[in-house]
Parts: structure tokens; C-alpha cells; sequence
């Protein structure tokens, strides 16, 4: 990407695509970009540092760009190790360098970086603070739990760029150009799914200054278009659909739920339903499917029943929604066994934790195999999701 945000604002984040899972969890096959900026003024900023897996790369790129100057100020807006696993190298190099940072993110300090003395070394800023580089003045934004308690954004009042912490960012390395909004729904209701009210009290906020430009901590730098990507983060963190349609989430072991699963599919397309998504919880991505399940205003959970239960990857899908704030949705249920079926039970009750869940009847009942007899009640259940 080109590394001038503007004059005096330049992108010195590096691209880490050798990383296979982010979060030692979250599949990532075009790798991951780690964003750092640095603000070039009387004072010299550095806007967050990376992962300690890039920071040779980064520091060299960092030494550049400062072209012999030395900076004043690290602005840590987020602790987090792919942001913050570069702090002491920098702190190293440059013994002067004051970290400003919020109360929480200086107290987090030594919990990652043992027998370091960050005494006299940092600066606490709280709401509406603000700090002079010179022309550029950064002014700063607590946004705690968006996606950690020590959060905060930084507003350049001079070049009118948000620095937005995690907020608006993607999985994705810059280096793959690719559509924005797919990867950072992806990202968003998997990392910061849950926090849909902080998150909503951060674009309150942001409301009231003139934001020109995004930069966040991952993905690339938002110019144009900005009214698209505060409508969408609106649309998510209020937890309403942001498509129309049904997602068809299936848990299948031998391929009797899966034809199930498919054919209720079907039905919903005869119906008139615009789109039905489907997947497969044994075989495809479940941060995808997450991200599938907020997408759409209508869910069918379709599992075996297993151990006397419901078979694991249905549960694991689940638990997922439950602990990301899965809630003012639609939701039909299918549920199989070839002798106790008891996974309709344990899906309802786990879906009767969430929050503003309509679980749409009938609940279909699957006995090893889908028969003929089975259609009626299918075909009910799709009048049900469609009406």
C-alpha cells in the first residue's frame, strides 16, 4: 500500500503471511497485516507497534521513516501482543520515549513484560485528552471492551484521521488485495461480536468530530466511502441482519442430516426465500460460520443426536453464538436419531440462552434417514421461516 496516509502521516505496518491462525484459532489464508503509523510534526508520534513475530522488519521500517529524527512519543492504544509485543524494543532503542497510553493499558504493562522499569516512561490519558505534536494534535477516546478494557482511539484534530484500534479492521494481509467487507464481518463478529453495546457507545463518540480517514491496527487504511463502513459497524453492533435470507447450519455424521439439511434448503429457495446460505459445521470454517449466523435475520441448526446430546461440532457452533451475543433472530430446528433423538432438546435450551431468540416452530424430527413421511412437517417448518 502506499506508505503516505498524508504529509506527515505514514503507514510503517508490515504483513505477517506466514501466521496460520490467528488468535492460535481464527484461520487466516491470506495472512494477517500488523498496522503501525508514525506522525511526523515538531513531536514525533509512533502509533502502535506490532507483533514481537515482525518487529525486525518493523523497526527497520521504523528507523527509515524516521530518516535520523528520534521519536517522543509510542501511543499504545491497545495491549494486545500483536500490537503491543514491540513496546520494549522500541523503549530500548529509544530510552527517552514517553508511552501514552490509557490508566489500564499502563497498569497491563508489567503482566506482559516482566522486570521492566517503565517508571517516569509513560503518560495516563483519559477521555477528551489531548496531546500537541505541533500542528497535529491527537486527541484521544476511551473505548473500553472494543475489544479489551484498556482501549482507547486516537483523533489527529489536524488531518482529521481516526487512529481506530481494532475497530474496523480485517483479517487479510495488505499485501492481498481484497473486497473489505467479508473479511472484516469475519473479523468483527468473531472479535468483537460480543461487545455490540461498547461498541456502539465508540461510534457515538465518533460522531461528533469529522473523521476524514480510518487507520486501523489491521487491514488497510479507510479514505472513501467512510458513510459504508460506519453503517455497517451500526448495522452488526445492534445486532440486527444485515441481509435477507436463512442460514442452514448442519452437524452431520453418517449424511442423514446433511440431506436434511439440503433439502430443507430447497424448499426455502421454492418458497420464494431470496437467499439460503448453508454449512457444514464438520468441514468448514467456523469463525465463517459465526459471521453467516449474524449475517442473516434466520438460522436452521440441523444436528444429530449423539451421546445422548447433540454431536459436538452443533454444540461448538453454538457455544460460539452464545459467548459472541447471538441474539434478535428467527431460528428452526431439526433434529436427528436412530433411536433417542434428543438434539432438538439440547439446541433449544442452548438457544433459549440467548437474547430475543424465536425459536420457529414446528421443531422437525428426523428418525436415521429422511423419508417421505418427514416432508410434511419439513414443509411446514419452511412456510414458517418464509412467512
Amino acid at each position: 500500500m502506499n506508505t503516505n496516509i498524508t504529509d506527515t502521516i505514514k503507514y510503517i505496518g508490515v504483513d505477517d503471511t506466514d501466521l496460520d491462525l490467528f488468535e492460535s484459532q481464527y484461520i487466516i489464508p491470506n495472512g494477517m497485516s500488523y498496522n503501525s503509523y508514525l506522525i511526523t510534526d515538531d513531536k514525533i508520534a509512533i502509533m502502535d507497534s506490532v507483533d514481537a513475530r515482525k518487529q525486525t522488519e518493523w523497526m527497520d521500517k521504523l528507523s527509515a521513516a524516521l530518516e535520523g529524527r528520534r521519536p517522543d512519543y509510542l501511543v499504545v492504544q491497545h495491549m494486545e501482543p500483536d500490537h503491543a509485543g514491540s513496546i520494549v524494543a522500541v523503549v530500548e532503542r529509544y530510552p527517552e520515549i514517553k508511552i501514552v497510553a490509557s490508566a489500564r493499558a499502563i497498569q497491563m504493562l508489567p503482566n506482559f513484560f516482566e522486570g521492566v522499569d517503565f517508571t517516569d516512561r509513560t503518560i495516563a490519558v483519559k477521555e477528551g485528552d489531548t496531546l500537541s505534536l505541533g500542528a497535529h494534535t491527537l486527541q484521544f477516546f476511551m473505548a473500553p471492551m472494543v475489544h479489551w478494557p484498556e482501549v482507547m482511539v486516537s483523533y489527529d484534530t489536524h488531518d482529521k484521521v481516526l487512529f481506530s484500534a481494532d475497530a474496523f479492521g480485517k483479517f487479510g494481509a495488505l499485501a492481498h488485495d481484497e473486497e473489505w467487507a467479508c473479511e472484516a464481518r469475519r473479523y468483527y463478529f468473531n472479535i468483537c461480536g460480543k461487545y455490540g453495546v461498547q461498541v456502539q457507545a465508540l461510534l457515538k463518540k465518533l460522531s461528533q468530530v469529522d473523521v476524514a480517514c480510518i487507520c486501523p491496527l489491521h487491514g488497510p487504511v479507510l479514505n472513501e466511502n467512510l458513510g459504508y463502513y460506519l453503517s455497517l459497524y451500526n448495522t452488526w453492533s445492534l445486532y440486527e441482519p444485515e441481509s435477507e435470507g436463512v442460514f442452514v447450519a448442519y452437524a452431520s455424521i453418517h449424511g442423514g442430516t446433511a440431506a436434511a439439511a439440503n433439502k430443507i434448503r430447497e424448499m426455502l429457495l421454492t418458497k420464494g426465500e431470496k437467499k439460503v446460505a448453508i454449512t457444514d459445521l464438520s468441514r468448514d470454517d467456523m469463525a465463517e460460520a459465526v459471521e453467516d449466523a449474524f449475517r442473516y435475520g434466520k438460522l436452521i441448526v440441523a444436528a444429530a443426536s449423539y451421546d445422548g446430546g447433540v454431536f459436538p461440532p452443533m454444540h461448538d457452533f453454538l457455544h460460539h453464538l452464545q459467548i459472541k451475543g447471538y441474539q434478535k433472530r428467527r431460528v428452526g430446528i431439526i433434529e436427528n436419531g436412530s433411536w433417542a433423538p434428543v438434539a432438538g432438546r439440547v439446541m433449544r435450551a442452548m438457544l433459549e440462552q440467548m437474547k430475543q431468540i424465536e425459536i420457529v416452530e414446528p421443531m422437525v424430527t428426523i428418525n436415521a434417514r429422511m423419508k417421505q413421511s418427514d416432508l410434511s412437517q419439513m414443509e411446514a417448518l419452511a412456510d414458517a421461516m418464509v412467512g
